[in-house]
């Protein structure tokens, strides 16, 4: 299973440090060694830790919409039908 982690600030205008969104994602690696991503927007970061099953060379988190203003981190499949 993966793992998910994250800092929001109540201030809009505070950032939170990427460093400590990175060093969260890096305690829970033992749920995911095989891939780290982190997405920092204004007040919020996300970290996430990927244990690849199923597609192996892709699925690199968390996912971004064309222009960055939106990021996705879960731990599902996605499917379109």
């Amino acid at each position: 299973m993966c793992g998910l982690c994250g800092v929001a600030h109540d201030d809009p205008r505070s950032s939170p440090d990427p460093e400590r969104v990175r060093a969260m994602a890096r305690t829970i690696a033992h749920r995911g060694p095989d891939d780290e991503g982190v997405w920092v927007r204004r007040n919020l970061a996300v970290g996430f830790r990927r244990l690849s099953i199923i597609d192996l060379a892709g699925g690199h988190q968390p996912i971004e919409n064309e222009d960055g203003t939106i990021a996705l981190a879960i731990n599902c499949e996605i499917y379109n039908s």
